[in-house]
């Protein structure tokens, strides 16, 4: 059993809950005795398994005490093997310093015999050199032609470049006399070699030998020649490559494959890479900019020339500065200022004349296009007056002094039109935020903004909103068919280019001058340009609403007959001619307005609308007196004047037409009944004199003796 709780106790996790549970089930699970048996037989087992345990923790105990005393005794040993360790590393490290200390010492000793074997060596090969300079200048002393082999072998180069360019400064500090021969002699040498070292750099390019071209340019570095060499090899490596008609594809290319040459042929690539672009913006591409430009005759295209090159030059400059030549972007962009400096400073001059003459052609076009002649147009007081003058003697007269000009219907706007004016725009500000300075860009971007909206704006819109206001028809020109107001089709396309206009504005032009004092000027200058047309459009709006109600009073007047409203016979109850003619206009003209607005302004103008033919249609029933059959007529058009200013959609028009039909009930009811419709709750707010005004338009005002009823209500 004991093996058996040693096993239970070592699992993992112990529990001694469960422990004891699986003890006191062996008891119950195997036993079938009665419970007082099976009780002592639990405690039985309980007791020989306490006993069983202080067994076995006795056992474990003294283990336990046997382990520590064996690891106590490790403990010691392993601790005296550390110290003789740390006392073996004390030594070690003892020996290390020594040894580190003897080996300084001599290398101290080996520098300073280093330092006196030059000294003494140094001298003597200086010596030697100068020995051997010594008898090749003798050789040039010496008459006729020079007898070394050095300078008469051209496989030795090599060591007579080597010789001579030691000789040259030496001949330079001879005293003139009897070394003059001499000094011409060492220098004629010198040019000789110096320009055959060249011409082998030059043959060993064309044969792509980098190593002898590395050694020919270390030999030149001596010479005064080297720049030449420098200069060859760009020359020839830009002959060939550089030649066709794509050069702004060609330059990245050659100048990264020959970078690569570069780097391994000379000491100083930074400076031989830079002279390299150097030539290429000064000769090739300069030339070519000049070439292309000069073949250009118009402005336009002149502009768009100079900026499409100064992109590419500027993408190419960009390019460049990414290949890690050792130029910073200030070497490049020097570069392309020089070249393009003389075109931009009288850039900004042709932009403002080639825009304002495309701006010019394309409104010419256009009104060419209609079979129109751009006119002055006589605006304010004295036209006004003319305008007014001809509405009176037209009312009065039936005869007209002044023809208005509708042009057919023409607008004479276009959002084609001011579509081709925004894109003349963005592409001379595309051209000035390339061509002009960053300091210069908000001064000319205005003044771009401020060409546009003289053409756009002014020139054209206000031009046809002029046009426009001045072919409304006169209102209560005597005429039988209905005028054609063409002001609110005008509203629509004025709207439409407006919108674009300001889009246009907010995308492109904004962000350029949105930090700038630029900004405030250019949102009030607009906001005044706006405001004018804004005015033009509402005394439009007012000419229009008067020509269209002015006709509808025509019509009422000559279409409407006082038998409509005092039949002499009964009739049948149905609209009168009139009527049915002005809710016809009225309602093609709401649909109208509707089309050509938005949905605010439309509201607007439409309850402005109703508003006025209230008045008319008030004024109209107080011409005429009523019988009742009459007084029906009059209700069944006030019924359809209401089923037409519906339309209009303003609360107010329509609670102005629920008033007046309720008091052309005042015509209709017994007059018995007359004092409870006026205080019915649609009239009862109503100014007595309203009601008085409509009640005398009875028949039956003076026979059923209906001013005592009016009385009555002045009393109330």
């Amino acid at each position: 059993m004991m093996q058996q709780y040693i096993k239970e106790m070592e699992q993992d996790p112990y529990d001694p809950d469960e422990f004891v549970e699986r003890l006191a089930y062996r008891v119950y699970g195997n036993s079938a005795d009665s419970d007082n048996a099976v009780v002592d037989d639990v405690q039985d087992t309980f007791v020989q398994a306490i006993k069983d345990l202080k067994f076995l923790q006795e056992r474990q105990k003294r283990k336990c005490e046997k382990l520590e005393q064996v690891c106590r005794e490790k403990e010691a040993l392993y601790s005296v093997q550390i110290q003789n360790l740390q006392e073996q590393n004390k030594t070690g490290i003892s020996i290390f310093q020594n040894l580190d200390e003897r080996i300084n010492y001599v290398a101290t000793k080996v520098i300073h015999v280093g330092d006196q074997l030059e000294s003494i060596n140094t001298p003597r090969s200086r010596a030697v050199q100068v020995h051997k300079l010594i008898g090749y200048l003798e050789e040039f002393m010496s008459a006729g032609p020079l007898s070394i082999d050095i300078f008469n072998d051209p496989t030795k180069i090599d060591d007579a470049a080597d010789v001579i360019q030691k000789l040259f400064p030496i001949a330079q500090e001879l005293p003139p006399g009897k070394f003059e021969e001499a000094k011409m002699k060492i220098i004629k040498k010198y040019d000789e070699i110096e320009r055959m070292l060249i011409e082998e750099f030059i043959k060993n390019h064309s044969r792509k030998n980098v190593v002898r071209m590395n050694e020919i340019a270390a030999i030149l570095t001596h010479f005064k020649g080297y720049s030449q060499c420098v200069d060859a090899f760009i020359e020839y490596s830009q002959a060939n490559s550089l030649s066709g008609k794509n050069l702004f594809a060609d330059i990245i290319p050659v100048c990264e494959n020959n970078l690569k040459i570069i780097e391994a042929v000379f000491t100083n690539p930074d400076q031989v890479m830079a002279k390299f672009i150097l030539n290429i913006y000064q000769l090739k591409l300069q030339n070519h900019i000049i070439t292309v430009l000069s073949e250009v005759k118009d402005t336009a295209n002149y502009l768009e020339k100079l900026s499409q090159l100064y992109k590419q030059t500027s993408i190419l400059s960009k390019n460049l500065s990414r290949l890690n030549m050792g130029n910073d972007d200030m070497f490049l962009n020097k570069m392309q200022k020089n070249i393009f400096q003389k075109y931009l400073d009288s850039y900004f001059i042709s932009e403002l004349k080639n825009l304002k003459e495309k701006c010019l052609i394309i409104l010419q076009r256009f009104y060419e296009s209609k079979g129109h002649q751009k006119k002055q147009i006589q605006a304010g007081g004295f036209q006004e007056l003319r305008r007014d003058l001809q509405t009176v003697i037209s009312t009065r007269t039936n005869f007209n002094i002044m023809h208005i000009e509708d042009y057919g219907g023409e607008t004479f706007l276009s959002e084609y039109v001011a579509t081709s004016l925004i894109q003349e725009f963005n592409q001379a500000l595309d051209r000035c935020c390339t061509l002009s300075s960053s300091s210069d860009i908000p001064s000319n971007s205005y003044q771009i903004f401020e060409i546009l909206t003289s053409y756009l704006i002014e020139d054209y819109v206000d031009y046809g909103l002029e046009l426009a206001v001045q072919s409304v028809p006169i209102p209560e020109a005597k005429t039988h068919d209905p005028p054609n107001v063409y002001f609110f089709e005008v509203i629509k396309q004025v709207n439409a280019i407006i919108l674009l206009f300001e889009n246009q504005l907010s995308d492109t032009l904004v962000p350029l001058i949105i930090t700038t004092p630029k900004y405030s000027q250019c949102i009030s200058f607009k906001k005044k340009k706006l405001e004018q047309i804004e005015s033009k459009i509402d005394f439009g709006l007012d000419r229009s609403l008067n020509a269209i109600t002015g006709w509808i009073k025509i019509c009422l007047s000559s279409e409407q007959k006082k038998s409509d409203f005092k039949p002499e016979t009964d009739v049948d109850t149905m609209t009168s001619v009139a009527c049915r003619s002005v809710v016809q206009y009225l309602s093609s003209s709401i649909k109208h307005i509707r089309q050509c607005l938005d949905a605010k302004n439309a509201d607007l103008v439409l309850a402005e609308l109703g508003i006025r033919f209230h008045r008319i249609i008030y004024e109209h029933l107080l011409q005429y007196t009523y019988n009742s059959a009459g007084a029906m007529c009059a209700i069944c058009d006030m019924n359809e004047y209401r089923r037409c200013v519906k339309d209009l959609g303003s609360p107010l028009v329509i609670d102005l037409f629920d008033t007046l039909h309720a008091l052309c009930n005042l015509l209709l009811v017994k007059h018995e009944n007359l004092k409870q419709v006026c205080y019915g709750e649609t009239l009862v707010g109503l100014d007595h004199s309203i009601l008085s005004n409509f009640i005398q338009l009875r028949t039956d005002f003076k026979s059923q003796k209906l001013a005592a009823l009016l009385k009555n209500l002045t009393s109330r």
